[in-house]
This record gives C-alpha cells, structure tokens and sequence, in this order.
C-alpha cells in the first residue's frame, strides 16, 4: 500500500523547494501518494513586526500563493506540474530578485501556467483578493498539524506532520529512499518532535 505523504509549500521558498525534490526522488524510488497542498509565508507573516526588505518580499508573495488557491480549489490534479514549473523558474533560472517580473511574479505564473496546460485566467487573481481566504484556510490547515511556529516545508507522514525535514541539497536514488525511510520510522515515533542544528549552507538547486 501507498505511503500517504501531504506536502505544503510556498513556491518562493527555497528550502521548500529542496525539500519537494526530494520527495519528487523519493517518488522514483519508494511507493508514495503525495497530495500537494498550499501555504503561504505571506499569511504567515500578515502583521508581524519583520524587516522592511521581507516585508516587500511577502507583499509580492501574495500572488502565486492566490493562484495556487484557485488551482488546488479548481483542479488540484495540476498543483504538482505548477509547482514544479514555478518553482524552476525562481529558483534554478535565477532568484525572484534577478528576474524583471519580480514583484508580483506575474510573468512567473503566465509562463507557468502555459507550460502546464492550465487556463491563463488564473493568472489574473494574482493581484486580487478573490482568492485570500481560501489561501488562508489552505495555510490554516497545515498549522492545525504542526502549531504556528514553523514556516514552510510541512509534511504529513502517515498521520504525523512535521515543520522539514530541511535539507540544502536533494538526494538523488536510492539515498533519497533512505532518508524517507528514516522520516517515516520518526513520524511513526508519538514522541518525537524535532530535530534541529545550526546551517552551514544555502539551499543548492543541482
């Protein structure tokens, strides 16, 4: 039977992303049903005290995270391929920063949502509020799991959910197995809470 994996992400995050690919290894190699989910560091945020250059970066975070509400309320079935060509987009063609569309990640999502075969419509709730609420009730759902002092990754493994794990870099093959293996025997521990060390390095996308 199929390990039941739920997995929230924000797409500008780039710990996340790191950590989606390696479930997106584990797929090739361990027998798993992962149901994609949004979050938002954007609603995570909402009115707390943060540096103005964060603050600006969350502004601009609104508008993938309301395109992916209306994706997973529409047709979740496409939330992975969207995901995917997002996340490729912010972070192994060049940081949200490098990009001339960075603000509201607008040509992001049209180029996105192109190359997946979803309706180019969508990109137009990306600067409206249309889609807040049910954004928050998708973010809500993951701190229901996890409490609210954690950002994103948040997987559910079985029917234990944790903030990570937070790696730098994907495992590939059968090490990406492993380390899954290792995740689930934890969650499966009622015990167990966290893990956690000091990071000596950025993110790596390769």
């Amino acid at each position: 039977m199929a390990e039941k994996v739920t997995f929230w992400f924000d797409t500008s995050c780039p710990f996340c992303w790191v950590t989606s690919r390696w479930i997106k290894e584990v797929e090739k190699v361990r027998d798993i049903e992962v149901t994609w989910v949004p979050m938002s560091l954007a609603v995570l945020n909402d009115g707390r005290d943060i540096p103005a250059d964060y603050a600006d970066r969350m502004k601009a975070n609104w508008g993938p995270g309301r395109v992916f509400a209306a994706v997973a309320t529409k047709e979740p079935e496409k939330l992975d391929a969207l995901y995917t060509a997002m996340g490729t987009r912010i972070h192994n063609e060049g940081t949200p920063e490098e990009r001339s569309d960075y603000g509201a990640y607008n040509g992001v999502i049209a180029e996105s949502l192109e190359e997946v075969g979803l309706d180019a419509s969508y990109a137009e709730v990306a600067d409206t509020e249309e889609w807040d609420d049910a954004l928050k009730k998708f973010h809500q759902s993951a701190m229901d799991e996890v409490g609210d002092d954690v950002g994103t990754p948040v997987i559910k493994l079985g029917d234990t959910a944790f903030f990570g794990p937070v790696i730098t870099r994907i495992p590939r093959g059968e090490e990406a197995g492993e380390i899954f293996d290792a995740s689930v025997t934890l969650a499966g521990y009622p015990h167990f809470f966290e893990i956690k060390r000091s990071r000596t390095e950025g993110p790596q996308f390769d």
